[in-house]
């Protein structure tokens, strides 16, 4: 209902052939591209938060290619029921799903994704999922690109409590 039709018209429009069906309320025209799976993902869902792995192939910070959506709900929010795109779910507390995220569109959809430097500190904080090489990775490449200033970085490891974590590897990169 939000482009104003109703879900029978939306129906009709699939079964001949003016509409595409996407994923669970998703459709697109069946001439253009393949949408993005991290926009079929948030047009459904738009209070989600895409995290680690695949907010470092946002930001350009990572060679790796995530095989899913990495994405952040709240302790207590149901997990999207979709076939499409495959994801993984991050628990976090509600005030942790705010601080360091920031609105991007992707295929013309407003994306929540973390901020370059809180998403090395989350990669930090949930390396035993992503593995160590790929926060440390995250962080080399953040700092090299100047994507991040060492101040950005300490406050987002204040944030997510990794200071501790974090302090020998930004004593590294100075």
């Amino acid at each position: 209902m939000a482009a104003g039709v109703s879900r029978t018209a939306l129906s009709r429009l699939a079964a001949r052939g003016d509409l595409m069906w996407v994923s669970r309320g998703v459709y697109q025209l069946p001439q253009r591209p393949q949408a993005d799976p991290i926009a079929i993902l948030c047009a459904s869902h738009p209070s989600l938060v895409i995290c680690l792995t695949s907010a470092l192939a946002m930001h350009g910070l990572t060679t790796q290619s995530p095989r899913q959506v990495w994405i952040a709900l709240g302790n207590k929010a149901a997990v999207p029921r979709l076939e499409y795109p495959p994801m993984h779910v991050v628990r976090m507390m509600a005030a942790n799903l705010s601080e360091g995220v920031q609105e991007t569109i992707v295929d013309g959809v407003s994306v929540r994704v973390t901020s370059p430097a809180r998403t090395v500190a989350d990669c930090f904080k949930f390396r035993s999922r992503v593995g160590l090489d790929v926060a440390i990775e995250g962080l080399r490449s953040a700092w090299d690109s100047r994507a991040v200033m060492m101040d950005e970085l300490w406050q987002a490891a204040e944030q997510t409590r990794m200071t501790n974590v974090m302090r020998p590897y930004l004593e590294s990169l100075v």
